[in-house]
């Protein structure tokens, strides 16, 4: 790359896996160039310190679970082989394979921080303390991600409170761990905490665990922690946090001395870390937003091609956390190529754009708990919230001859949402040892609005799929039930 080029067609701001894919669709796909500027390392939180790391960590815990419930099989868990597992996932920290395959893509990379100084016009601080000014010919695109949020809590930020970042570069197992939340960062940090030999403390305000998702979700998961032998602390928030001897030893590990954890009813739990999973912030205050007249601070609101509303132009786009929509890498991918793809067509003076609306009704997420939590679209809370006459319809997972093969006491259960009006899967929800890979045919009916039931669809057997049969059967008896009522009501 030539150090002293200033002009791109596409400039993209934070190189995590949706700048990635934003800069690959303009440029690989458009013919259109394209930079990315990153000062950590390209790939961002989900390849080096969320999703990658958390299932390197996970995967080993699940195994063993599943060994546990078969008769003949046994396994254990080495921590140290574990770590060394997670750190080849994540490459130890280098982010060579990702410049090397952005290069190879024909995008281009520029280190340093980047902010905004002007209608597509970016000034980059780079590490020797020079700068570096890059104009766009056709869009910026922002992909700043976000960052842990840290509640005001007496004494808490000065105990040096462990963050996502912190539990999935761990390189030693802390013997007894408080968990801040009860989301997903919560749920399956705890899990492979747990599953290392830690002893672990859930404190979270609500009164269930994974509060976006059907209630039986996270009942299941809260039975399953427990039983496993972790404490959970519901409807509870931290009052004060003390630790002796503080001192910042590097991400994974553990920030100094003992830790004296207060709970608002007054219980004490000494603990040898703290984990804050209880929300992220975006990272938009410092990168330059005032200069094109929006204010830091705060998601940016989005059009349907991921454009920024308040900038004027079709010049500004945001994808991926920063915007708020869904915190999902793949949804922040999906918005990444959507953007791209409006992108080229507006550089090609075409009419014909994107719109990301379809992709955000399945929003599909797997939650890497024990059991798995899948879901897309819709609970059935939120779809009679938006105004829809849904029936729902769910099944005992445990009752399918695939799942039995795979555990003899297996515990788990589905549910549909469906709207009346279309006759339409508008949501699912799967909760079950191996269900995550149910999650794509649930969002295919979702995205597709694929009429039901769907008879000749058959799933093969003996599988966990069966339970699409099983819940399509279940909805057409409740169905016949509900008519035959109504013909022979007085």
């Amino acid at each position: 790359m030539d150090p002293d080029r200033s002009e791109w067609d596409v400039i993209v701001l934070g190189g995590a896996a949706a700048g990635e894919n934003a800069a690959q669709y303009v440029s690989q796909f458009s013919g259109l160039s394209s930079v990315l500027v990153e000062d950590r390392l390209v790939g961002g939180e989900c390849s080096y310190w969320a999703c990658m790391p958390s299932k390197a960590l996970l995967r080993p815990v699940e195994v063993v679970d599943a060994a546990a419930h078969l008769p003949g099989v046994s396994a254990r868990l080495d921590p140290a082989g574990v770590f060394a597992r997670r750190d080849r996932v994540i490459n130890g920290l280098d982010d060579t394979s990702q410049v090397t395959w952005a290069l190879d893509t024909g995008v281009d990379v520029v280190r340093g921080y980047g902010g905004l100084a002007g209608e597509r016009v970016v000034v980059v601080s780079r590490p020797d303390g020079s700068t570096r000014t890059l104009t766009a010919r056709h869009a910026v695109v922002l992909d700043t991600g976000s960052c842990p949020a840290v509640p005001d809590v007496p004494g808490l930020r000065a105990a040096l409170p462990w963050t996502s970042r912190d539990v999935t570069t761990m390189s030693e197992v802390p013997r007894r761990v408080v968990i801040l939340g009860g989301g997903v960062v919560a749920c399956e940090a705890a899990t492979w905490l747990h599953g290392l030999g830690a002893e672990v403390t859930v404190v979270h305000r609500g009164e269930r665990l994974l509060a976006r998702n059907e209630p039986f979700a996270g009942a299941l998961v809260a039975e399953e922690l427990r039983g496993s032998g972790v404490r959970l602390c519901p409807g509870q928030s931290l009052s004060q946090v003390k630790r002796s001897d503080p001192r910042d030893t590097g991400e994974g590990r553990v920030h100094g001395g003992e830790l004296s954890v207060a709970l608002d009813d007054g219980t004490v739990i000494v603990a040898d870390e703290v984990v804050v999973a209880a929300g992220r912030t975006p990272n938009t205050d410092d990168i330059g937003l005032e200069t094109v007249g929006l204010s830091p601070g705060g998601f940016l609101d989005v059009d349907d091609q991921q454009c920024v509303r308040a900038a004027d132009g079709s010049w500004l786009y945001a994808i991926g956390d920063v915007c708020g929509r869904v915190l999902l890498t793949h949804m922040g991918k999906y918005q990444a190529r959507i953007a791209g793809d409006a992108i080229a067509a507006r550089a090609a003076g075409r009419a014909d754009l994107p719109s990301a609306v379809a992709g955000h009704v399945g929003a599909p997420q797997v939650v890497f708990t024990t059991p798995e939590v899948g879901s897309a679209g819709a609970t059935e809370q939120q779809a009679r919230e938006a105004g829809l006459d849904v029936e729902t319809v769910e099944y005992d997972l445990a009752a399918l001859a695939g799942t039995y093969v795979m555990r003899s006491d297996y515990r788990g259960r589905a549910k549909l949402v469906v709207d009346r009006g279309d006759d339409v899967v508008v949501g699912a929800t799967f909760v079950g040892a191996g269900i995550a890979e149910l999650v794509h045919s649930a969002t295919t009916a979702i995205v597709g609005r694929i009429p039901v039931p769907t008879r000749h669809v058959v799933p093969s057997y003996p599988t966990a799929s069966e339970i699409w049969l099983r819940l399509l059967e279940t909805l057409c008896g409740q169905r016949h039930t509900a008519g035959s009522e109504r013909r022979h009501s007085p």
